[in-house]
C-alpha cells in the first residue's frame, strides 16, 4: 500500500494525546472537510472544528460524524480562554501569522497542549534531496486512491506556499511558546508540542 501522508502524520499526532479523551475538549484549526476532527471526536473529544473556508465546511457538515463545524477565521475569531484540552493546526499554520500561536496559547486549559502540524519554507539541501521521494509518494498515493474507487469528493483546500523556514519557526516558537518542541519531519513538515504547565 503507498504511503498515506495524512494517516501518517494524523497517527503521529494521535499518538500525542492525553491518554484520555472522555469529556475533554478539542478545537481542529484550518480542519478542511474534518477528516482529523473526526478522529478527536472518535476518542471521545467534544470537537469544535474551524476552518475560514465555506466550501470546505459545507463539505465537513455534510459528511458530519460529531465535530461541530464552524466556519471562522481562528487568526481573528474570539477563543474562549484556558478551555480547550488540546488544540490541533494541521498544516494551516502558515496560512495565518505565526503570533497566532498566542492566540492558542491563552486558549489552553491548564496542562492542555497545542499540537501544530506545520509547513516550512524548504531551503536546505536535505529539503531540496526530499523534492524526489514526495513526488513519488504522492503519485502512489493518488494511484492507490483511484484503485480503491477512491471516496467521497474531495474538496480542494486553499494552498498556500509557507514562508518561514525552519530555523525562524524554531526561533519564534522559543519566543512566543517557551518550553515549546519542534521536530522536523518529512517533506517539510514540522511537529510543534506545546504543553501548558
Amino acid at each position: 500500500m503507498p504511503f498515506d501522508h495524512n494517516d501518517h502524520y494524523h497517527r503521529l499526532l494521535l499518538r500525542k494525546l492525553p491518554a484520555q479523551g472522555h469529556g475533554r475538549t478539542a478545537l481542529d484549526v484550518g480542519c478542511g472537510t474534518g477528516r482529523f476532527a473526526r478522529r478527536l471526536a472518535a476518542r471521545g473529544y467534544t470537537v469544535d472544528a474551524v476552518d475560514p473556508s465555506a466550501e470546505v465546511i459545507a463539505a465537513a457538515e455534510r459528511i458530519g460524524g460529531g465535530p461541530r463545524f464552524r466556519r471562522t477565521d481562528a487568526a481573528s475569531a474570539a477563543l474562549p480562554k484556558t478551555h480547550y484540552d488540546v488544540i490541533t493546526c494541521l498544516a494551516s499554520l502558515h496560512h495565518m501569522p505565526f503570533r497566532t500561536v498566542t492566540r492558542f496559547r491563552d486558549a489552553l486549559a491548564p496542562g492542555g497542549v497545542l499540537l501544530v502540524l506545520g509547513c516550512y519554507a524548504g531551503h536546505t539541501w536535505w529539503d531540496l534531496a526530499a523534492v524526489p521521494a514526495n513526488a513519488v509518494a504522492r503519485a502512489g498515493v493518488s494511484a492507490g486512491e483511484r484503485l480503491r474507487g477512491g471516496g467521497p469528493a474531495v474538496v480542494p483546500a486553499p494552498v498556500r506556499t509557507p514562508r518561514m523556514s525552519l530555523a525562524a519557526v524554531r526561533d519564534e516558537a522559543s519566543r512566543l511558546l517557551p518550553g515549546a518542541r519542534v521536530r522536523q519531519l518529512l517533506y517539510w513538515r514540522y511537529l510543534l508540542t506545546y504543553t501548558v504547565t
